[in-house]
């Protein structure tokens, strides 16, 4: 049995759980209790797992705490870690996204925040430096707000190319840089916003998620605040391919993380209601980069069901074989340890689960 970390991100804190006997999980948490987690970062790279925790209080506000035990024990510095450098008029809402680098730059951790801004470590996430190429851009005071706040909620790096990076902005669309995060460019070409009168606007698209593909490192998928995209350019050019989906809506986007053309999308229906279309929990699941998509529900509840899964929330591992995890806002947990094919619920009754992520540590 792979020896897998999975991290459970929710309204009140974050739940670790690991493999346990007869195909059961056993769970630790919650850590930070009555603390949101809106992000977790599991840190491979060293010689032994660092996990990051995004973790914000109603009473001390948000914070990065870090773990090199698996969650034995955490330390939040005595400065923050990430904080808005004077002259910008704001300060730090909540960290959405907390992104390890490529192999090829160790320690190196990205931070998406709200208000949208990325900061940048290089000591594993113990410090962080604001971007300000990107806080500079002319285009981000025009950003803006997804129901969620405005955020950089997406981190994408491209382990060709250590300067290359992408990011996605609710809603701001999104941006692209080519060296090092100096300078940025919008990069939405074929992107739709409905919700706007220019519905193909430079920027200003609702994206909810973007995940890059394992093989064709060209080759990006997209949940859209409606459509499913695929690039295989880099993201200069977008074109839809939901057509078989029951549902163009959605938050959550994950790939393989071996497996070229295969990824994985839990639609929502758009409109007043905003629940699983004909309120059945199902994943679909791509082989062919979005040509064509099939249900992955076997091992699904049978009955009626409401949960929606939020935008870090659908994870892959990387184990052999791949495992596929997803959280909802009925505070479940379900896996499956065949890339899909099957699932069990693996906990129930947690808080309302904000981020999912999974790792091999062993």
């Amino acid at each position: 049995m792979n020896d897998v970390l999975l991290a459970v991100g929710t309204r009140k804190g974050l739940f670790l759980g690991r493999p346990g006997g007869q195909g059961g999980w056993d769970f630790t948490g919650p850590h930070f209790p009555m603390q949101a987690v809106y992000s977790v970062g599991i840190d491979t790279r060293g010689d032994r797992p660092r996990l990051l925790a995004g973790a914000d209080s109603s009473h001390w506000g948000p914070s990065v705490f870090r773990s090199d035990d698996l969650g034995g024990s955490w330390h939040e510095p005595a400065k923050p870690a990430v904080k808005f450098p004077e002259g910008t008029d704001t300060s730090l809402e909540r960290v959405w996204q907390l992104q390890p680098a490529g192999p090829d730059e160790p320690g190196v951790v990205y931070a998406g925040t709200q208000p949208g801004a990325l900061f940048r470590s290089e000591d594993g996430g113990e410090t962080f430096a604001f971007v300000r190429g990107l806080w500079d851009h002319p285009q981000r005071p025009e950003w803006g707000e997804g129901f969620g706040g405005q955020a950089v909620h997406t981190v994408v790096p491209d382990p060709r190319d250590p300067r290359a990076l992408m990011v996605a902005v609710s809603s701001g669309g999104v941006y692209r840089s080519a060296d090092g995060g100096e300078s940025w460019a919008p990069s939405n070409s074929g992107l739709k916003a409905d919700f706007l009168p220019d519905q193909y606007p430079e920027f200003g698209q609702c994206v909810h998620k973007v995940a890059r593909d394992p093989v064709d490192l060209d080759r990006l998928y997209l949940q859209n605040h409606g459509g499913v995209y695929r690039s295989d350019d880099g993201g200069a050019h977008w074109a839809e391919i939901g057509k078989d989906l029951p549902a163009d809506f959605g938050f959550a986007v994950a790939v393989h993380p071996r497996r070229s053309g295969v990824a994985y999308v839990f639609p929502v229906s758009d409109g007043s209601d905003r629940y699983p279309p004909g309120y059945r929990c199902r994943v679909f699941r791509t082989e062919d980069a979005g040509a064509t998509w099939e249900e992955r529900s076997a091992g699904m509840p049978d009955e009626l069901h409401y949960g929606v899964v939020l935008r870090d929330a659908l994870r892959t591992d990387d184990a052999d074989p791949v495992g596929v995890y997803l959280g909802n806002r009925n505070g479940e947990v379900y896996a499956s340890a065949d890339e899909g094919e099957s699932w069990r619920q693996i906990a129930r009754h947690l808080p309302d689960v904000l981020c999912v992520r999974a790792a091999v540590i062993g």
